[in-house]
């Protein structure tokens, strides 16, 4: 790993958060946190807010409008089927179909749009920080470059409640 970050070191959720006020308070926000687990105050006071649940909100709107315009055009306009007392448009038969291909739809392009963001792909090489990051250890990483004037502040708060590496 790179001697640019400082590693902040916790063994439990409250130590955490208490420092992580602490350092917030200071004007420093860390790169990334690393829990077992996600924990909300973290979360909130990191300010990254996620936009994927409006993206698949509108995937989910435009597939299942795309897969109704498909089937009722395949079923109705190109190749009408006329037997039997059948009606023109069968739109309930249509409904199970559409849900079914409308969730395949959101969790692939979720998954795709969630992958590109993250930067995440097939044979990336992974920037481990800490070895037990996600296992049962809480690490916060800070860039050295961020922390021109509160270096030995933000220091002595990680070692108070946690340990540097």
């Amino acid at each position: 790993m790179s001697k640019d970050y400082i590693l902040g070191v916790f063994n439990d959720e409250a130590t955490l958060v208490d420092a992580f006020e602490k350092i917030k308070s200071k004007g420093v926000l860390p790169i990334e946190v690393y829990t077992p687990y996600p924990i909300h105050e973290i979360l909130e006071g990191m300010g990254k807010k996620t936009k994927i649940t409006h993206a698949a909100f509108f995937y989910g709107l435009f597939a299942a409008l795309g897969i109704l315009a498909f089937l009722t055009y395949a079923a109705v306009i190109d190749w009408p089927l006329r037997y039997g007392g059948k009606p023109f448009n069968a739109f309930p038969s249509f409904i199970v179909v559409t849900i079914v291909a409308t969730i395949l739809s959101i969790t692939l392009l979720t998954l795709f749009t969630f992958s590109a963001s993250a930067k995440i792909f097939p044979g990336k090489k992974a920037e481990i920080f800490h070895e037990r990051a996600t296992d049962d250890k809480f690490v916060m990483v800070f860039s050295k470059e961020g922390l021109v004037n509160n270096e030995e502040d933000i220091q002595s708060i990680i070692t108070e409640h946690g340990e540097i590496e």
